[in-house]
């Protein structure tokens, strides 16, 4: 039976693959009725790709037709609410993956490379849809096309409005006839430099719809962004912009929808935050409602007031197609190491260590497993977005560490001192230097360069790095003081091990990352789908990721191959041997970021201002990172109780993730 334990947990993760993935691309594709493709087109800029949504029947007769597109992190799949609940009403409906994003590539030069991306997306889309016969267009030549967008996605719509506008003033053709944007207001349009009279008159008599959710962490309130704490409860429809939006009537209110310029206009304030846009009934259906207001006219080619929403049963059966994903690699790594070579992974097992035998070592050992849980969220916005304060305090930490270890080591030589002494000092004099000089030049090591063009990948290796030395001078110090006591040797935590082990760990998570990753591309010609909940996805690739994830992968490998180190000493004696083990592994890799996100979101839902009111992007990064280091302790544990060692664990925790991260973010191909 415990040979076929293997081959029944393959079946059925391939089972949760298969039938997740089949159902959701039912839902994806309203029971076949859209057909769903991925379709790439040349741009001057570059090329842009994305998921066409394409109703039964608009071949023989054009329909109304919807871009969207996705912000900073994301990519077009993001958009599976608008583009589900459009295209089964008879939209086409275009996902857009913007420049340096998902599958798009931007060729531009980029010196600034964050102008690169949004500016000119949508509008190239629009350029590209517009001539496409199953694009409807009405009688004068003006296209019947709405453009939407989320965070960056929304400035992006935005601008393609003001282009194509400009554009009417030559040709006498709109090419867009309605935007709606969500998560973004004007910011960085007016970093472009224009003003809100400019932009506001570039509307037209377009329909024009906006859903500032009250508790977005970036934008809707000018007055916040200007003193850096933006994240607090906004009212955008009492702002001046928002009001000059809605052409500045006499009571402003949300919902309600006005007349401007021989337009519509209309904003929407649910009580969602950023992120929670994606995934939330209420701001698709308002979405619908202003579609369905938009293209009444058209009635007869889309089907208007229809209620209910299905999108929803997509994602969560992509979720089950996700938990399959993950479940996948433990079978498939057992099964490999079945092969002659592969078999090296397992190594003799470490013996449990002895219980702390005093109240003060028992103590020791429950604060450092918190307090390695909480370091990483404390100094979190210090680490990822550069908070002074955070940076100089620990800085002015590492040079007293610099001293502290210097000192001893010079006195552990003079006074002649135990061995064990000198060791511990040294170790820690040369980790703190290099700590030092990782924070010392923080802006320099985040940069997005050629070497590292994911820009929300460098600060988050960064935070990972720096929290690997601090964590691994907390384990230098414990070990030589409390566990070398006890009996604990390097062998003790599942490091010292022959080369043909290593060798043989890395080919084992490289052929079974190569393997989960063949069925997703699979899955992705079959079905159209991938494994995805919420803004937590695993998705397809391009050549260039592969090539980011090579370059990002050794120094994610650091941080994954000593945090479970630091799990595997705090949880080597026998009390920790059955599920309290993983519990203690998961708490040590995400306990202090889940804290974090109540702390801040707490505040932010209860009191209108956040725990961090500055960390906009780092709270949502901290939300990814939640669910993908949960997983790593799974694996972390579970590989290390079964081969005996930390390697089979942190190679396939730096492939996996690394690639994961870097296929969901933005990829700047510098020139």
């Amino acid at each position: 039976m415990m040979r076929k334990k293997p081959f029944i947990l393959l079946v059925i993760s391939l089972l949760l693959i298969l039938v997740g993935s089949f159902v959701a691309s039912q839902f994806n594709s309203a029971n076949g009725d859209v057909d769903v493709s991925r379709i790439y087109f040349d741009t001057p800029r570059g090329e842009l790709s994305g998921l066409l949504y394409k109703p039964d029947g608009a071949d023989q007769q054009a329909k109304p037709t919807v871009i969207a597109t996705h912000g900073y992190l994301n990519s077009a799949e993001m958009q599976d609410a608008q583009a589900i609940e459009m295209s089964k009403r008879g939209y086409v409906v275009l996902a857009l993956d913007q420049y340096d994003h998902g599958h798009s590539t931007g060729t531009m030069e980029k010196p600034v490379p964050f102008f690169s991306f949004w500016p000119h997306a949508i509008y190239d889309a629009v350029q590209y849809m517009y001539e496409q016969d199953y694009v409807l267009k009405d009688e004068n030549g003006n296209g019947v096309i709405a453009v939407s967008g989320h965070s960056m996605g929304g400035f992006s719509s935005t601008h393609a409005v003001m282009l194509d506008e400009a554009d009417f003033q030559e040709s006498g053709i709109r090419k867009i006839y309605a935007s709606l944007t969500m998560g973004s207001d004007y910011q960085w349009i007016k970093a472009l430099g224009f003003t809100d009279e400019q932009i506001n008159s570039s509307y037209g008599p377009r329909f024009s719809g906006k859903i500032a959710g009250q508790y977005d962490e970036f934008f809707f309130d000018a007055a916040a962004a200007g003193a850096g704490e933006p994240v607090v409860k906004k009212d955008y429809v009492s702002t001046e912009e928002g009001q000059g939006f809605l052409g500045n009537p006499e009571t402003a209110a949300a919902g309600t929808v006005y007349d401007v310029d021989g337009g519509k206009r209309v904003i929407y304030q649910p009580n969602e935050t950023h992120p929670w846009n994606h995934f939330s009934e209420t701001s698709t259906a308002h979405a619908i409602d202003f579609y369905d207001m938009t293209f009444a006219d058209y009635s007869n080619l889309v089907t208007v007031g229809e209620e209910g929403q299905t999108w929803v049963w997509k994602e969560w059966f992509s979720f089950v197609a996700l938990i399959g994903f993950f479940l996948l690699f433990i079978p498939l790594i057992q099964l490999l190491a079945k092969l002659p070579f592969l078999k090296n992974i397992y190594t003799k097992k470490p013996e449990p260590l002895p219980e702390p035998k005093t109240n003060g070592a028992k103590l020791a050992g429950i604060l450092l497993v918190v307090f390695g849980a909480l370091f990483p969220a404390l100094f979190f916005s210090a680490y990822y977005g550069g908070d002074f304060y955070g940076m100089r305090l620990l800085r002015q930490i590492s040079m007293i560490f610099i001293a502290i270890s210097a000192i001893v080591f010079i006195y552990s030589f003079v006074k002649n001192a135990a061995r064990n002494i000198k060791t511990c000092s040294l170790i820690m004099l040369v980790l703190s230097v290099i700590q030092y000089f990782f924070l010392k030049n923080q802006a320099t090591l985040i940069a997005t360069t050629e070497m590292f063009g994911a820009p929300t990948a460098n600060p988050t290796v960064y935070w990972a790095i720096n929290v690997a030395l601090v964590t691994l001078m907390i384990m230098v110090c414990y070990h030589f003081v409390s566990k070398k006591p006890e009996g604990a040797t390097i062998q003790s935590y599942g490091v010292k091990v022959n080369v043909k082990t290593i060798i043989a760990a890395l080919l084992t998570a490289v052929i079974a990352v190569v393997a989960g990753y063949a069925v997703l591309y699979f899955v992705d010609a079959v079905f159209k789908t991938d494994f995805r909940i919420w803004t937590f996805a695993v998705k397809t690739f391009e050549g260039q990721h592969v090539i980011a994830m090579l370059k990002y992968a050794p120094l994610f490998l650091i941080y994954y191959f000593v945090i479970g180190l630091s799990v595997n000493m705090n949880t080597a004696s026998v009390k920790y041997d059955g599920f309290k083990g993983y519990l203690i592994s998961i708490f040590h890799f995400v306990g202090g970021l889940v804290l974090y996100l109540v702390y801040h979101y707490g505040l932010l839902f209860m009191t209108g201002t956040a725990g961090y009111p500055s960390q906009s992007l780092a709270s949502i990064i901290v939300i990814g990172l939640v669910p993908a280091l949960a997983i790593a302790a799974i694996f972390n544990r579970y590989f290390f109780r079964k081969t005996g060692n930390v390697y089979v664990a942190a190679f396939l925790n730096t492939l996996l993730l690394t690639m994961i991260t870097i296929a969901n973010t933005t990829l700047y191909t510098i020139l």
